[in-house]
């Protein structure tokens, strides 16, 4: 349980920054010293289970269980005495000093078990050291892995749908560069890097063109003598394999393997590496000799390429459905082909299912193999992948997959097993999810980075270390949506209830959109097979709760450990002319609510109970109550057409510096007032549809400047001519809709925005015959894309757009072509086209061919979503 121990504390920490914020001071009565105090406490704790060293063991699972169930009393603890003191809102002295009394003792009881379990923890760690458990295993073999399991059958011997990815990476090694080279090949569990490697390795041309060929198998946990004494018996005779023996120091091993390389061409293989230090251990050992030697290096860490001195990584892809059906058909029948007509259709969907992943393709081939080739027993393992994939081999795909797990830092840890919550075979979007991993809070800030820069880190390391896996790119070539592969849905569905990992349910969604809503899940607004559970319900301006009860489907409550320990408020929904109830937990972190119709918030009186609420999204309220800017810790507050009102700045006025994103906000009013509340804003998305006459003065877009810290920029004008628009220098994105500007006025959009990355102009956001750009602006620009304008001649130059990268032109009827000069780009890589005219099409038809004479292999041109061939 030490991942869940980890979020929970993690988790508490924020809650605990949060009740100190100085917009709670004149609301709260706390001991800030002694919230404090508990917070250094449990820094001590989290520091213990971020050790490196950290193993599994009965005394870390009892420690982790008892800080689990006493991180989450304090939760209850902090969110009972908020609840009740906001509640009161008591202006009486004797009130007020017995709610202070009363949240410090329960705290101080809190603190004493903290450091009940803080004196056993330390016990445990003079154990371990006494123990020698932190010394290194040594865990090196020669020419084997136990992963590997594929079985040959294709062209020498090659597995079948191996063949292209052996040609590619033999070219790679057979290069008439000289020097030293290290080749890395890279991908997920189970995906065949091992069983490419043995058939490298044993290729007819790498056994005839190398003087020396040499394996080893590093693995997690490593030991550098194994490894250099594993090279060495490949390497030598028996007589001196008897004198390597006898050498222990790793000096001394290093120089004998450098002298038996050396003046020689020769092929090391370095399987099943984790990390940069038993490279740095032990590159210095490998002679450069000129003679064109390798080292080819097999890893899950797509991002050790570069760290290992490697170009770019060759990156093992999935097998696609036809490499795939050969795979099985060869592992099952012994042949590229099913002698079984009534049998195809099965087999190929139990390969689909495998979604091509070698590992388990040949486990379920190898137990059809030997099975009755019944339709019935065929359909039923069709029906149950997953689960067959790891029957056979002692759950070999869980264990090789497990591998992956295992080598995480527990912070990554805690992100992986949040993807329980993803649906599998699901385009996962990377907005909402970096959304929902900042919202629950087991996201720890570090080196003064905000939390979703720490997200988006977090994402990119399990992406390199290939558990999540990417699905699609934007138009600026950032990740737009990812996936987690079915065999690492089961590991993350196992390791998550091994760890206990969801006990507190902090997130809901209310889908008011459905008839028979009081028959749905009132935590996840869906599910199946209910049971009713009583709640403590909260009582305006009362310490005393009531009872109430809730539908709650099986998977919430079998998730949700901790399930009745919520504390709920009942809220006030009018759509249209009925009124609907709804209850929320107080210690909501992340609120969807949705509604078909029009939706009016009766929350005056209760929103503020919501006091740890995060995210914010409200589909089909067109006013947003007055309350939202009173929510302190609010980062996004995503709407689909609804009007912010306008704020009161009081001397104790709270100000959202924490507020991250406002999106689709309806005729968005820049004032003096809101500037004061979202100072740290980095997105905003706004449109307007006012019917009558309104100047654009009246909604202060100028001020918009003044957001200094504003990153994108997102604005609908629904064909009113924007004016008086000042945009920030901040600026990296900006997407124009409608506005009907001028072309002129580009100057001064690209004089303005020093540092902007991406600019989207859709349907008429510029009108006009031409656009001359002017050299000097656009600098930092990588992404340009015009929807649907009437821009008949553009006077680009490749030296107006230095660093652009992808260029998108949509619906451009109107353009007479594309100007050559900006194939000259040196950046370019991409020209997408989609319903544009012939003229256009012909321009990038040229501006590829001119670029091919030039010898340009890079850019590519789309038309339709068709890439144009060469």
């Amino acid at each position: 349980m030490a991942v869940a121990a980890y979020a929970a504390l993690v988790s508490l920490l924020h809650a605990l920054d949060n009740i100190q914020h100085p917009a709670r001071r004149y609301r709260l009565h706390l001991d800030t010293k002694q919230i404090q105090s508990l917070q250094e406490k449990l820094h001590v704790l989290i520091g213990f289970l971020e050790l490196p060293s950290l193993r599994e063991s009965q005394e870390l699972e009892d420690l982790a269980r008892q800080i689990t169930a006493i991180v989450h009393e304090a939760e209850a603890v902090v969110d009972l005495h908020v609840v009740y003191q906001l509640g009161e809102g008591s202006q009486d002295k004797g009130k007020d000093t017995a709610a202070l009394l009363s949240f410090c003792q329960d705290i101080e009881n809190v603190i004493e078990k903290i450091d009940s379990i803080t004196q056993e923890m330390m016990m445990v760690k003079e154990k371990w050291a006494n123990d020698g458990v932190q010394e290194r295993q040594a865990v090196a073999s020669v020419r084997r892995s136990s992963s590997t399991i594929l079985a040959s059958g294709g062209k020498n011997g090659t597995p079948v749908g191996f063949e292209k990815r052996l040609e590619r990476v033999m070219e790679e090694l057979a290069g008439y560069e000289s020097k030293l080279r290290i080749i890395t090949v890279a991908g997920m569990g189970g995906i065949g890097k091992t069983t490419l490697a043995q058939n490298i390795f044993e290729h007819p041309y790498i056994i005839q063109h190398f003087d020396i060929r040499a394996w080893c198998t590093i693995s997690q946990q490593y030991n550098v003598t194994e490894v250099l004494l594993g090279l060495l018996c490949d390497i030598q005779d028996g007589n001196e394999l008897e004198e390597n023996l006898a050498l222990r120091s790793v000096n001394q091993l290093g120089e004998r393997l450098y002298k038996s390389l050396s003046g020689k061409r020769y092929f090391i293989v370095m399987d099943d590496v984790w990390s940069t230090e038993i490279w740095d251990e032990v590159k210095s050992f490998f002679p450069d000799n000129r003679s064109g030697s390798r080292i080819l290096v097999t890893t899950r860490m797509s991002n050790l390429a570069v760290s290992l001195g490697s170009r770019r990584p060759y990156l093992m892809d999935f097998l696609d459905e036809n490499e795939s059906w050969d795979l099985f058909c060869e592992k099952v029948f012994g042949k590229q082909s099913c002698p079984f007509p009534e049998l195809e259709k099965i087999g190929k969907n139990i390969t689909k299912s495998c979604r091509g992943l070698p590992l388990a393709i040949v486990i379920i081939g190898g137990l059809l193999a030997n099975s009755n080739m019944t339709r019935e027993y065929w359909e039923f393992v069709g029906e149950n992948v997953s689960s067959y994939a790891n029957l056979g081999n002692d759950e070999h795909c869980l264990k090789i997959l497990s591998l992956s797990y295992k080598n995480l830092p527990i912070h990554l840890k805690s992100c992986f097993l949040s993807m329980r919550k993803i649906s599998r075979d699901h385009r996962i979007e990377i907005p909402p999810l970096i959304k929902y991993w900042v919202a629950e809070g087991f996201l720890k800030p570090t080196g003064g980075k905000n939390m979703e820069e720490v997200a988006n880190e977090y994402l990119k390391d399990l992406i390199d270390r290939n558990l999540i896996l990417v699905r699609a790119l934007d138009v600026r070539g950032n990740i737009h949506t990812c996936e987690i592969h079915d065999l690492l849905g089961d590991l993350c569905m196992r390791e998550s209830e091994k760890e206990q990992y969801f006990l507190v349910r902090k997130a809901q969604i209310v889908n008011l959109q459905m008839e028979n809503i009081e028959g749905l899940c009132f935590l996840c607004g869906h599910g199946s097979a209910f049971q009713m559970i009583n709640f403590p319900k909260v009582q305006i301006a009362s310490r005393s709760t009531s009872v109430t009860s809730a539908l709650v489907c099986n998977n919430c409550r079998d998730m949700h450990q901790y399930l009745a320990r919520l504390r709920l408020v009942r809220m006030k929904y009018f759509i249209g002319s009925y009124t609907v109830e709804h209850l929320h937990p107080t210690n909501l972190r992340l609120l969807h609510v949705r509604s078909g119709t029009s939706l009016e918030l009766l929350l005056q009186s209760k929103m503020f109970f919501l006091w740890d609420l995060r995210c914010l999204d409200i589909y089909g309220a067109p006013v947003l109550p007055f309350e939202i800017w009173d929510m302190a810790q609010l980062r996004y507050l995503m709407v689909d057409s609804a009007i912010l009102p306008n704020p009161v700045v009081t001397p104790d006025f709270i100000v959202l510096e924490k507020l991250h994103t406002l999106c689709k906000i309806r005729n968005f009013k820049c004032t003096e007032e809101v500037l004061q509340k979202i100072p740290n804003l980095k997105k905003l998305k706004c449109h307007y549809d006012e019917k009558k006459s309104v100047e654009w003065s009246y909604y202060r877009l100028y001020n918009l400047a003044r957001l200094n810290k504003l990153e994108s920029l997102s604005v609908d004008a629904k064909d009113m001519p924007l004016k008086n628009i000042s945009f920030p220098t901040s600026l990296k994105e900006l997407k124009l809709t409608r506005c009907n500007i001028s072309w002129e006025e580009m100057t001064i959009i690209g004089a303005s925005l020093p540092i902007l990355e991406t600019l989207i102009l859709r349907t008429n956001a510029f009108k006009g015959y031409a656009w001359d750009p002017v050299e000097g602006q656009f600098l930092r620009l990588k992404v340009l894309s015009i929807d649907n304008s009437d821009l008949v001649r553009w006077g680009a130059e490749h030296n107006h757009f230095p660093n652009l990268e992808r260029l998108f032109l949509k619906r451009m009827h109107w353009l007479k072509e594309i100007p050559l000069s900006v194939g000259d780009i040196a950046t370019l890589v991409m020209i997408y086209l989609r319903d544009c005219g012939d003229s256009v099409l012909n321009s990038a038809k040229q501006i590829l061919e001119e670029q091919d004479s030039l010898g340009n292999e890079t850019l590519q041109v789309y038309v339709d979503r068709k890439k144009l061939r060469r």
